[in-house]
């Protein structure tokens, strides 16, 4: 099986819980992660080392992105937005490993991004304006606009999360279908193509969490400008 239906495939049966390849590589990646931040930090130091140069260099591009979108609290959804980031573009590209298969192909994964992605704008657009200042956002301009605002959150989670899904999905097909047709005599472009591709659909989906935070709370600081002016 490839593609979806391989990530979909039964691992691992405990009662009613079926434990697929998706979720075994999704855990896999976290700690993968976690143990590579660990070690990445035991010596840091003001000459740094090869990896501490590699790491630095990905924080300082990440934050550098963060902060021409979102210049004033940068600092508080950095830590989201660079784990995000790094995971979807791990996992995009774990695809390239033999016998493993990305786990954005799978819907219910892109599907608990795309969650984590509307939990987290409506956790720091709160966190930042408050409760009340921030739900008065989908009152304005008219309260006759709050169906519309609620259906914008939903279809845009919703777009989220099969955007990137379709598009790893279809692109594991379609090297499917070319290794079918060529055999083995395109292996360098396939993998050029699904390493690019991927790349883009992970800078992608986080640009577009990125810019839905933006919005939540640059909205706020706009009105709050507007009333104080």
């Amino acid at each position: 099986m490839t593609g979806f239906g391989a990530s979909r495939e039964i691992i691992l049966q405990i009662g009613p819980v079926h434990i697929t390849q998706s979720v075994v590589v999704t855990w896999g990646i976290m700690l993968a992660l976690a143990l590579f931040s660990w070690l990445g930090t035991r010596q840091l130091g003001l000459q740094p080392s090869p990896l501490q140069v590699i790491c630095e260099g990905a924080v300082e591009a990440i934050d550098d992105a963060i902060r021409a979108v979102l210049p004033g609290h940068s600092d508080r959804v950095f830590p989201f937005i660079a784990t995000l980031w790094i995971f979807v573009v791990l996992a995009n590209l774990i695809g390239l490993i033999p016998g493993l298969h990305a786990p954005t192909g799978d819907l219910s994964v892109t599907a608990a991004l795309a969650i984590l992605v509307f939990l987290s704008v409506h956790w720091f657009g709160i966190r930042i304006e408050g409760v009340k200042q921030y739900l008065r956002h989908y009152l304005t301009p008219s309260p006759l606009l709050l169906p519309f605002h609620l259906i914008s959150e939903i279809t845009r989670t919703l777009t989220l999360a099969v955007r990137l899904f379709g598009n790893m999905m279809s692109l594991e097909m379609a090297a499917l279908l070319v290794l079918l047709v060529a055999g083995f005599l395109a292996p360098i472009p396939l993998l050029m193509l699904h390493i690019v591709e991927a790349l883009i659909q992970a800078y992608i989906f986080g640009v577009l969490a990125l810019i839905y935070l933006a919005g939540a709370i640059q909205t706020q600081e706009l009105r709050l400008q507007s009333e104080k002016g």
